[in-house]
């Protein structure tokens, strides 16, 4: 039992006075007496009239609320046994099965079984069709160690089961799944199947306990003779899958079954969904689409397709499924129209790509649609309307500095670093040890010169998050890239280096800092480490200044027109080119 399913609180202990005045009004009404609740709004809407006209005609006396109080106070103090005893006494009294319920509920909880037995019994006798009342009686009997008795009255109501006996059996798995001492519901499975093993289901029962005792060779076993006995079974073969081990022999089985029953549409999707665990994604969509020919409009089916679509690079393909995902409604829609924006804009349509990551409504892609979109708009060279999107995004989720951030990231993509710097700086007074923004305020610093700012926020960081790798990197780097405190400059780098070891920012750094201490040939190796990790334009730059101070120029200038043809833009390869090559 959860505790937080038994909160005492004092909306808690009003709700039950609450039926017990209503059923006082129902009865003051009946006997012609004066009903001094009709000046109140009812307890319940109208429409449950009918329903409240079933429960028992009780008076609230001073002692059943005097009893209800009790009880709700002792909870609210921990004292459970009383509370239970209260309740129980109560739920006698009255009869009425939402307190018998409430009663058997603070019993089992204060781990009273037989009087929360008791309880439960009463409540079936008040409400026989009760399965949460069954339930908690199965529960309650495993607790206390009376197995054959469980198994005994299973028994009875499996045999007046008639055609629905192996339902039941089904339903009964579902009942104690939760149970925790495994061992226990496997020997009652047992007990309990024994005259049915002409039946599918419980022969699956048996295979669910095995299963929660860990004996897979047993559960594959029991799930065979549900086979046997119920061919083309889907729950049963996709139970058998589960017990396989992942990859090969799991496919190689689900894949057999479909040949034999390939109408059985639950298993191939079982099927398609392990072909996307093992990556295997031709496949995969491949029996998607196998189901879209069957299921049309399911709305998984349909986002399955269009996401292995887009890993395929079928792009028309993926927009044609996410588009009906999306006019269907029902999923993950923000993902959809994420995905829908990336193709648009992919193909040059930035009018329908602004559309559709303008309705991302939340989630992890809101702030990469509303950075996409804000891109689109400064490609137009709309500046203050990208900037505009990210403040309305922004002022929508306050405290999320993710989005001024981004605004900062747009004004430095714009080459407006003074107004990034300034819009950072503002937000960090707002958030003084946000640290985010301490990080990009310290680089936004760094781009204008402001060494002494730089350090001073990197050095705030490095307390606040001792473990931040980004934050002795760039101190160290900025140091070294000044050529300042060198010896410094390599231990910072070494601490963030011991903490993301193989980072390609931290090793260019490495290297860079020790080209700056004349140490060319172990620089140069470095380099080449982050290079071969990381293709940056600007790790480029560093690897072709060290192999030019090594005299290996032809190797440099290569190197450089390589990076210059995938990185026409960057500024800081051509900056380094230029100085060499006039």
């Amino acid at each position: 039992m959860n505790p937080a399913s038994l909160a005492f609180s004092t909306a808690r202990f009003l709700a039950p006075v609450l039926v017990a005045a209503a059923s006082c009004s129902v009865l003051a009404q009946e006997s012609g007496a004066p009903d001094a609740s009709r000046a109140s709004p009812p307890a319940e809407p109208a429409e449950s009239a009918p329903a409240d006209l079933r429960l028992p005609k009780q008076e609230l006396t001073g002692q059943i609320l005097y009893q209800f109080l009790l009880a709700e106070l002792a909870g609210q103090r921990g004292q459970f046994a009383l509370a239970a005893s209260t309740y129980l006494d109560l739920a006698r009294t009255t009869r009425d099965p939402r307190i018998v319920r409430r009663a058997a509920e603070v019993a089992l909880y204060a781990k009273q079984y037989e009087p929360a037995l008791g309880a439960v019994r009463l409540w079936l006798e008040l409400e026989p069709e009760a399965r949460e009342a069954r339930q908690m009686e199965a529960t309650l009997l495993l607790a206390s160690g009376r197995t054959d008795e469980l198994a005994q009255r299973l028994g009875k109501e499996l045999e007046q089961a008639g055609p629905r006996t192996g339902e039941m059996l089904l339903q009964l798995a579902q009942a104690l799944s939760r149970y925790p001492d495994k061992s226990v519901v496997a020997r009652l499975f047992d007990k309990v199947t024994e005259p049915w093993l002409a039946l599918p289901e419980a022969h699956l029962l048996r295979a669910q306990a095995a299963t929660g005792i860990g004996d897979r060779s047993r559960a594959i076993a029991e799930i065979d003779q549900a086979l046997a006995l119920r061919p083309g079974w889907e729950l049963a073969a996709l139970m058998k899958a589960d017990q396989l081990p992942r990859g090969a022999e799991q496919l190689d089985f689900l894949k057999r079954f479909l040949a034999a029953y390939p109408q059985a549409h639950d298993v191939r999707l079982g099927y398609a969904r392990t072909l996307v665990a093992e990556k295997r994604y031709a496949e995969a969509r491949s029996e998607f689409q196998t189901l879209l020919a069957v299921r049309p409009d399911h709305p998984d089916v349909l986002f399955a397709v269009g996401i292995l679509s887009l890993q395929l690079n079928d792009t028309a393909e993926a927009e044609r499924r996410l588009r009906r995902f999306v006019e269907i409604g029902r999923g993950d829609l923000d993902t959809a129209r994420y995905y829908l924006g990336q193709i648009a804009d992919h193909d040059k349509r930035s009018d329908q790509a602004l559309a559709w990551y303008r309705a991302v409504a939340a989630g992890e892609h809101l702030l990469p649609a509303r950075i996409r979109a804000a891109q689109i708009l400064l490609r137009q060279d709309k500046l203050d309307a990208a900037r505009e999107e990210l403040a309305a995004a922004r002022a929508a989720v306050p405290g999320d500095s993710r989005f001024l951030i981004a605004e900062a990231q747009l004004l430095r993509d714009a080459g407006h670093h003074a107004d990034a710097y300034a819009l950072l700086a503002e937000g960090l007074a707002a958030q003084p040890d946000d640290p985010e923004l301490l990080y990009e305020t310290a680089l936004a610093a760094e781009k204008l010169g402001y060494v002494d700012v730089l350090e001073r926020h990197l050095r705030r960081l490095i307390e606040l998050r001792p473990d931040s790798a980004q934050a002795y990197n760039g101190l160290g780097y900025s140091l070294a890239d000044r050529n300042l405190r060198l010896d410094e400059a390599a231990q910072l780098i070494d601490k963030a280096l011991a903490l993301a070891p193989g980072d390609p920012f931290i090793l260019d750094s490495k290297g860079w800092v020790l080209f700056r201490q004349a140490k060319l040939v172990p620089a140069l190796e470095f380099l080449q480490q982050a290079y071969a990790r990381q293709p940056d334009p600007e790790i480029a730059a560093h690897v072709g200044e060290v192999l030019w101070a090594l005299g290996r120029r032809d190797e440099a200038l290569k190197l450089w027109r390589e990076a210059a043809r995938a990185h026409p833009e960057n500024e800081a390869l051509a900056a380094t080119i230029k100085r060499f090559v006039p």
